[in-house]
C-alpha cells in the first residue's frame, strides 16, 4: 500500500509542475507576440515621423498590420492618451477607461519630438479563462518635428 500512495504523491507532483510549465510558457507565448508588434508600430511611427491619418498614413498602416497578426487584446490607456477603439482607424482621447488595442502619445523635448506607445498581453488559460492583462510600453527615437495630424 505504501508504494500506490507514493506513486500516487509522485504522479500529481509531475502534473502540477507541467501544468506550472504551461501557464509559463502561455504567458512566454503572449508577451512575445505584444513585444513584437510593439516593435513593428514603433518602426512604422518613426519611417513616417509621426502619427498620421489618412490611407497612406501611418495609422491605417498600423491597424492593418493588427489586423493582419490577429491582435485582439484590448485594455486601460493613460487619461490623456490617444487610443485606437479598432482597426478601422477611429482614434479619440482616453479618459483613463478601458477598450483600447494601443495607445499613443506625442511627447517633446525642445524641438524633439517622441512618442510612448502602450500595448496589452494577456494570460490566458485555455480551462481557467483570462487571469490578467499586462501592458508593454515602448518609445520611439526622438526627431525633429512631427507630421502628425491628429487632434
Amino acid at each position: 500500500m505504501r508504494e500506490v500512495s507514493g506513486t500516487t504523491w509522485t504522479f500529481q507532483i509531475m502534473i502540477l509542475f507541467i501544468l506550472i510549465f504551461a501557464c509559463f510558457l502561455t504567458l512566454v507565448l503572449s508577451y512575445s507576440k505584444a513585444y513584437t508588434v510593439k516593435n513593428e508600430m514603433l518602426s512604422i511611427i518613426e519611417k513616417y515621423e509621426g502619427v498620421t491619418e489618412g490611407d497612406e498614413g501611418s495609422l491605417a498602416i498600423i491597424n492593418n498590420y493588427l489586423y493582419q497578426n490577429s491582435y485582439k487584446t484590448k485594455g486601460q490607456c493613460p487619461e490623456g492618451w490617444y487610443g485606437a477603439k479598432d482597426y478601422a482607424g477611429t482614434i479619440e482621447v482616453s479618459q483613463g477607461n478601458g477598450g483600447y488595442l494601443y495607445c499613443f502619445k506625442e511627447e517633446s523635448a525642445g524641438k524633439k519630438i517622441y512618442y510612448n506607445i502602450r500595448l496589452f498581453y494577456r494570460f490566458n488559460l485555455p480551462v481557467i479563462g483570462e487571469i490578467a492583462t499586462f501592458k508593454v510600453n515602448g518609445r520611439t527615437d526622438s526627431f525633429i518635428g512631427s507630421n502628425s495630424r491628429i487632434g
